[in-house]
């Protein structure tokens, strides 16, 4: 399963990604867990310290290993540079592994924030091309609210696009615009959750706004997911409910799948 998981910042894309790479881990699954939002957050919705946090580097930021695989140095625009560097060691040599989860921290540089045809940019394309055509673990990817890292080939081997939504005009408009760009890339299984839904008006609303765009699942709003912010503890230790609601949502992936 190579799962991408977007949404206006805020929504709870980040928790949903975590708990679900929990629950495959549970399963005994071997799962790369991928942080590709510049505002980097996934690490914390593991439980991960402080001290540990710091200790992972971002992919973005290896600037010898970029430069010795590309043969350009990060920052350079233009130029001459490998365009398919050597990326399958990255996720062993520097991905933080925790109980069958192998976390890998994208990052961003400046350069790559534009979206430019830099060392760095190629080689975080190159990584996620690879993690998600070649790897056979599980993966899923944390992803902004676009697909920067994404290009036509590694879209063809995206299984699912979850695009998180809460109750909001803002969040459904980010919904309709990235469900746009996913569908220009040939991404079939292009799914809504609602998240953080309080009652009927809440998913009433959500599925009215929606429109034409399919909703796969309802995760209601619990205070037990801030608590876990607060606190440093990983949602899904902290919340039991919204656990079971996101194994139901995968339940409901995998009978997409026909798993």
């Amino acid at each position: 399963m190579k799962i991408a998981v977007t949404g206006k910042g805020g929504v709870g894309k980040t928790t949903l990604s975590a708990i679900l790479s929990h629950i495959y881990a549970r399963e005994g699954r071997s799962v790369v867990a991928v942080d590709a939002d510049p505002d980097a957050n996934l690490a914390q919705a593991f439980g991960l310290t402080r001290k540990e946090i710091e200790g992972i580097r971002p992919i973005a930021e290896l600037t010898d290993v970029i430069a010795d695989r590309t043969g350009a140095r990060p920052g350079n625009m233009g130029g001459m540079f490998r365009l398919n560097p050597r990326v399958a060691d990255i996720p062993e040599e520097f991905g933080y592994r925790m109980n069958g989860i192998t976390l890998l921290v994208m990052g961003k540089s400046k350069e790559a924030a534009s979206g430019c045809y830099c060392p760095e940019n190629v080689f975080l394309r190159s990584l996620l091309r690879h993690l998600v055509l070649d790897r056979e673990e599980v993966v899923i990817v944390d992803m902004e609210a676009g697909i920067e890292h994404l290009t036509r080939g590694t879209a063809e081997g995206v299984d699912m696009f979850l695009i998180v939504v809460e109750p909001g005009q803002r969040s459904i408009q980010t919904a309709r615009t990235v469900r746009d760009m996913v569908a220009g890339l040939g991404i079939k299984r292009v799914y809504a959750v609602a998240n953080k839904v309080r009652n009927e008006r809440d998913e009433e609303f959500i599925r009215s706004a929606l429109g034409d765009m399919l909703l796969l699942g309802v995760i209601k709003f619990n205070p037990e997911i801030m608590e876990a912010d607060l606190s440093g503890v990983p949602p899904y230790e902290k919340s039991p409910e919204t656990v079971r609601e996101v194994e139901e949502l995968k339940n409901l992936i995998e009978r997409d799948f026909k798993i």
